[in-house]
């Protein structure tokens, strides 16, 4: 059993332990996902989505009261809980919410009346276009294009990396509508995955199995009414997306390095060597300290975010990125360590210790690389120097 003090921390509210007591009951009554590629992933995918819904754990990111509902500390609970579970159920979980937050966020009341009960239920899937093969972290450089016709928007373009591609039912896609340069020129639409001009050009196989592809729009349709918000809205509308969901990137990140760490003193403590319990080694013991070291700075960074953004009601722009970069970083390092205790076994495949290894790499990279996360984090002090 995994630490809980910390749920004990004045960033929580009764109603959070309450929250994370029933999803501790949840993962714990299921079986961990087996590998799986191809067909056989994408239809578990799809049952671990519905098995989400039907157990009322959507929810929190699909909040049927609308953006009041979107409590930062429930969704980084949720992530980290089913994290230390299984890396592809939180997956599936976290897209739920980062493929509805801009239209729970921006949507009107009838597109999301139409679309987010059947994310909440799990009966559709959602996805998040933003990342281009030359537009990843730099928005700016977005050159997928929509262009105003009778009765809507042609979307050219392609986008990759898009997690649930091939599988969801629509996509929150970002494009260049040309208000202005760069990334003001950017616009928010919804498009579903059976538009004509819609293509999944190509399946990505990624060292931690979950549904990826590249698609592209080939003079794609899209009803005026599909448009979040204002044309020109884009950006301003991805980043208060990514505002709720990056602080819960870490929380995932926090939630494989507690599994590592768990793992490891188990290891630790029944490994004989030398007809002693590993853990009775000093570097052993050292590394078990590192690691406890950076779970729980990791925990205070994420959930002090969170705690910012609900109770404050102010962009954690700041908060959130310290929240990714050093759970996320941290989490690596954990891992890493945990697969030194484990020696061969660690790099072995059906070993968790292994499998946590390819769960965190990509976590560095999307919403918002390591390096990316630094800049924000400098700006930020700078500003706040000179004001």
């Amino acid at each position: 059993m995994s630490d809980t003090t910390f749920l004990d921390w004045p960033f929580f509210e009764s109603r959070h332990r309450d929250v994370a007591a029933h999803l501790e009951a949840w993962v714990q009554s299921r079986p961990e996902p087996e590998h799986c590629e191809g067909a056989a992933l994408d239809a578990l995918c799809r049952s671990i989505v519905r098995d989400l819904g039907a157990s009322g754990l959507l929810e929190p990111v699909v909040p049927p009261s609308g953006a009041d509902g979107l409590d930062v500390r429930t969704i980084c609970l949720a992530r980290e809980i089913l994290a230390r579970r299984s890396g592809l159920i939180e997956v599936m979980f976290a897209m739920q919410g980062l493929g509805t937050g801009p239209i729970t966020l921006f949507g009107d009341e009838a597109l999301r009346s139409k679309v987010l009960p059947g994310v909440r239920t799990g009966e559709r899937i959602a996805a998040f276009a933003l990342s281009e093969p030359d537009a990843g972290s730099d928005v700016a450089a977005m050159s997928t294009q929509a262009t105003a016709v009778p009765g809507g928007w042609r979307l050219d373009g392609v986008k990759t990396w898009i997690s649930n591609g091939g599988i969801a039912d629509h996509y929150v896609v970002f494009a260049r509508t040309g208000e202005a340069p760069g990334a003001k020129g950017l616009s928010a639409f919804v498009v579903d995955a059976d538009s004509p001009g819609f293509i999944i050009e190509q399946r990505l196989e990624m060292i931690s199995p979950h549904p990826v592809a590249t698609i592209r729009f080939d003079g794609c349709f899209v009803p005026a009414d599909r448009l979040l918000g204002k044309s020109g809205d884009g950006f301003k509308i991805a980043m208060a997306t990514l505002d709720v969901f990056r602080t819960t990137v870490g929380a995932a990140a926090l939630g494989f390095a507690r599994r590592a760490l768990d793992d490891a003193m188990k290891r630790a403590a029944t490994r004989m060597v030398m007809g002693r319990a590993l853990i009775e080694q000093q570097l052993i013991q050292g590394k078990i300290a590192d690691m406890a070291l950076d779970v729980d700075a990791s925990a205070l960074l994420v959930y002090r975010s969170a705690w910012t953004r609900d109770v404050q009601k102010r962009r954690v722009t700041r908060e959130s990125s310290m929240a990714k970069l050093h759970a996320t970083e941290a989490a690596q390092r954990v891992i890493d360590e945990a697969v030194q205790i484990f020696g061969g076994l660690g790099v072995t495949r059906g070993n968790k210790a292994e499998e946590l290894y390819r769960d965190i790499r990509a976590l560095r990279i999307y919403e918002g690389a390591s390096e990316v996360q630094r800049v924000i984090i400098s700006r930020q002090a700078m500003a706040s120097l000179s004001a």
